[in-house]
């Protein structure tokens, strides 16, 4: 069969996921669809994956596509021939500590609230179900039915003849040499041999070869792969009806194998491979024994599985995987080349992920946006320094152990790290920062008193830095916090046609005399949020975007290709060419009149002004403004005057009860405030109106803006969905997120974002929770609330308005 000249789409890449995309585009009709593979369909990892299969992830929509596979899965043999292995026989996840069981209870609470089955179960209840186990040291289990193992290989078999079913041509031993591209857009590809396919969509399923192909395109993907080592044993007397067991606290997992055991590991420090590239005739070949290296398992797995100690290994097994810097895999259209979509680095859960994930994609691909809210595994998040070889190769050696790792709340990496440094980041070293990474930045979250070392000791109760962080909550709340706020991302937007294209883009009304801080929602067509930010008009032709520093390259990215065609505008980062000095509390004005020259009273400088004025010896531009619910000014200095500016305001910051405060008091302030975060609490399907943020919609203005309509037909209409917020009844439990909602005994929900409120003196949180009627003041108030933590349910007030400041008084006085 010859290459054609054209098609609609060309995937690169013969693995699960190239197979799952042509699949799924075919079933959206496309019939010219091509895939093309450098060697033979699953040569890569596919062939050689554990084939486990889980109905949950963790966020909502990836358990959705999760479950998707597995039902996938369980229908593709009647449909095309071809088996796919698929038994569910159930997974069971082991605790052997006091930590470890907490994680698991929590982790069968947030399966709870995607709907998941997950059942606890005793020592004595592990052993009925896998009768091979020493449980003697356990001291819980959660059990998960419907989970199980498939086929790898045969399995991305019955996606490649679904897909020829569906009229898709796939091509074996055809390597792309080229992506083609034209004006910022994909053109088709080129092969090894010279031969040209042109295309409207290049879809980049490569697996390990994923950066390299999305190099040729000049696009990031940000990933590298590692070796990853299981056992297969002699044959043994194993139930064919046995469990998947995962030990994590020994770094293995366990599965039946055709009457023998296989035993595979996600060891703490991992071996990063290919650094210097994959050679060209790589196809399903095997790595290196290193049994020194995998020992450690081998003798925990003894101790597991007593009889392995009298039982052979019949095969040892050594193959690279892909790894992505955060765990997550990359998936979506790539911000540096429109209709180059990628769907890689999936963290060794490419099997369980992939029928999911290839439905999603062909969706987006198709109906040009995402089926739901997929910012977990968008390749958006990530940012160009993530895609150095050095710094994949120092990631990639934590994040695969990680997987099994402890997944404790905050937990930071501790490699690739120190990449990006603010400006003020020796000065808050030297008073005790503790820092955390976003985005590669080095952000404070909290400062530790002087004699006490700034180092996370984790846990799910009360970490060592919850009282400082509770001391830093009082300050900003009681007296004046100071805030390392310079890792915004920051644009200038700036052009004749300046105000129209942000006046189509933004929900609110930015129009105006210069001087004004307006904060607004970019939306998409069906009215979901699509980002939360600031809109700063500087002068006639020039306005100033701010918004979070993990959203930097989505939003960018949005504005850009929503800026018509033929416009007048320029859009230039100028994130590092300011510091954002934050000073928040009711005492800020009073520390801040006696540095200035400008009038700082309410009278002078009314809230959501903004202002250039001088402190010290600098020109800043002061913004009247607090994501804390507090009286406060964003100071936005020049970088080269940043660390003066600083200086001169923690100098006059004592007599006042100047505090250096980090993300997590932000973040606690915020959740008292019920002050909304963009990827928890609102995405791109959630529309203001249910999210609560219909106030910053201007209705009336002379302008469709992106979403407006969806909007209308919302507007006056009973909600079935809405936003609370939520206190718990007892002071004790904490919450951290994804815990399920129930009204009256049912689930209705599930939390969003959540933290210890310490000014409200218990853990708070914000959620979305649905009933068909309509949500609304009525209805909330009438429900019996309840939040599960941990398997428990814990009685909680649930609240449509702030239960700090509902009138936002305070940040206007």
């Amino acid at each position: 069969m010859a290459l054609p000249s054209h098609a609609r789409a060309v995937i690169v890449g013969g693995g699960i996921i190239g197979c799952s995309v042509a699949y799924h585009l075919t079933k959206h009709g496309w019939k010219d669809v091509v895939l093309l593979e450098r060697k033979k369909l699953t040569s890569g990892t596919t062939w050689h994956a554990a084939g486990l299969v889980r109905g949950m992830l963790y966020s909502g929509n990836l358990t959705k596509l999760a479950r998707y596979s597995i039902e996938l899965y369980r229908k593709l043999e009647a449909e095309t021939g071809q088996a796919t292995g698929l038994k569910q026989n159930g997974s069971i996840s082991i605790a052997t500590n006091e930590e470890r069981w907490d994680e698991l209870r929590r982790g069968a609470s947030l399966a709870h609230a995607f709907g998941v089955d997950a059942e606890p179960i005793t020592p004595k209840q592990v052993a009925e179900k896998y009768p091979l186990m020493n449980t003697s040291d356990l001291l819980g289990a959660i059990f998960f039915p419907n989970d199980g193992q498939c086929n790898p290989a045969d399995t991305a078999m019955a996606l490649a003849k679904g897909a020829r079913m569906g009229g898709a041509k796939i091509f074996e031993d055809t390597r792309v040499a080229a992506i083609l591209k034209q004006d910022g857009r994909v053109t088709g590809v080129r092969t090894d041999d010279g031969q040209e396919i042109k295309s409207d969509i290049v879809v980049n399923c490569s697996g390990m070869w994923a950066r390299e192909v999305g190099l040729m395109a000049g696009v990031n993907v940000p990933l590298h792969a590692a070796e990853h080592f299981y056992v297969v044993t002699e044959p043994m007397d194993v139930p064919s009806n046995l469990p998947v067991m995962r030990d994590m606290d020994a770094c293995a997992y366990y599965k039946e194998d055709a009457g023998k055991l296989l035993i595979g590991a996600f060891e703490p420090n991992a071996k990063p491979w290919g650094m210097n590239g994959i050679r060209a005739d790589f196809c399903f070949d095997e790595l290196p024994e290193d049994f020194d290296h995998f020992q450690p398992v081998l003798e925990g797995a003894i101790h597991r599985i007593p009889k392995l100690g009298e039982t052979g290994i019949r095969k040892f097994f050594n193959g690279p995987e892909s790894f992505s810097p955060d765990q997550r895999y990359l998936l979506g259209e790539a911000p540096e080349l429109k209709n180059f979509f990628v769907a890689a680095g999936f963290n060794s859960i490419g099997i369980q992920s992939g029928g999911g994930a290839g439905m999603a994609l062909a969706s987006w691909i198709v109906d040009g946006h995402p089926p739901f809210d997929l910012w977990d595994v968008d390749i958006r998040r990530m940012m160009p320094h993530q895609n150095r070889k050095t710094y994949l190769y120092d990631r990639v050696s934590e994040a695969l152990g990680l997987l099994y790792a402890m997944h404790w709340p905050y937990r930071q990496f501790t490699t690739a790290r120190g990449i990006r440094r603010t400006p003020l980041y020796m000065r808050l070293q030297e008073n005790g920062a503790c820092f955390g990474d976003v985005a590669g930045w080095e952000r404070p979250n909290w400062f530790a008193p002087r004699g006490v070392e700034p180092k996370y000791e984790y846990s799910f109760k009360r970490q060592n830095w919850f009282p400082y962080c509770g001391d830093e909550v009082k300050a900003t709340r009681e007296k004046v916090g100071l805030y390392d706020q310079s890792t915004f991302a920051k644009f200038l937007v700036r052009g004749p046609d300046a105000e129209a294209q942000l006046q189509r883009i933004s929900a609110s009304d930015v129009g105006g005399a210069p001087g004004r801080a307006i904060y607004t929602q970019w939306l998409n067509e069906r009215g979901g949020i699509e980002a939360d930010l600031t809109v700063t008009r500087i002068a006639e032709d020039e306005y100033w975007i701010v918004t979070a520093a993990a959203t930097a390259v989505r939003d960018k990215n949005w504005l850009i290709r929503h800026i018509e065609p033929g416009a007048k505008v320029t859009v230039d980062d100028i994130t590092n060419a300011y510091a954002v000095i934050g000073v928040m509390g009711p005492n800020a004005r009073a520390l801040l009149q006696p540095l200035t020259e400008a009038d700082l009273s309410n009278a002078g400088f009314p809230f959501g002004a903004s202002k250039e004025i001088n402190i010290g010896h600098a020109t800043v531009r002061a913004t009247r403004i607090s994501y804390m619910g507090e009286l406060g000014w964003e100071l936005y200095v020049p970088t080269e005057f940043a660390v003066g500016v600083f200086d001169t305001v923690f100098a006059a910051g004592t007599p006042h009860g100047l505090k250096l405060c980090g993300m997590h008091a932000m973040d606690v302030c915020r959740i008292e405030k019920a002050y909304r975060h963009w990827g928890h609490d609102i995405t791109d399907e959630d529309t203001p109106l249910e999210a609560g943020l219909g106030f910053a919609v201007a209705w009336d203005k002379n302008v469709n803006f992106i979403g407006r309509d969806a909007l209308l037909k919302q507007k006056g209409q009973k909600l079935p969905k809405r936003i609370l917020q939520f206190a718990l009844e007892n002071p004790e439990p904490l919450l951290y997120h994804n815990e399920p909602i129930y009204r009256n005994g049912e689930r209705v929900g599930h939390t969003s974002s959540a933290n210890y409120g310490h000014h409200l003196g218990r853990a708070i949180a914000m959620g979305y929770v649905k009933n068909e009627a309509g949500v609304d003041a009525d209805w909330v108030a009438s429900g019996k609330w309840e939040i599960e933590v941990g398997l428990k349910r814990e009685p909680a007030r649930a609240s449509l308005k702030p239960m700090y400041d509902p009138t936002s008084g305070r940040m206007k006085v």
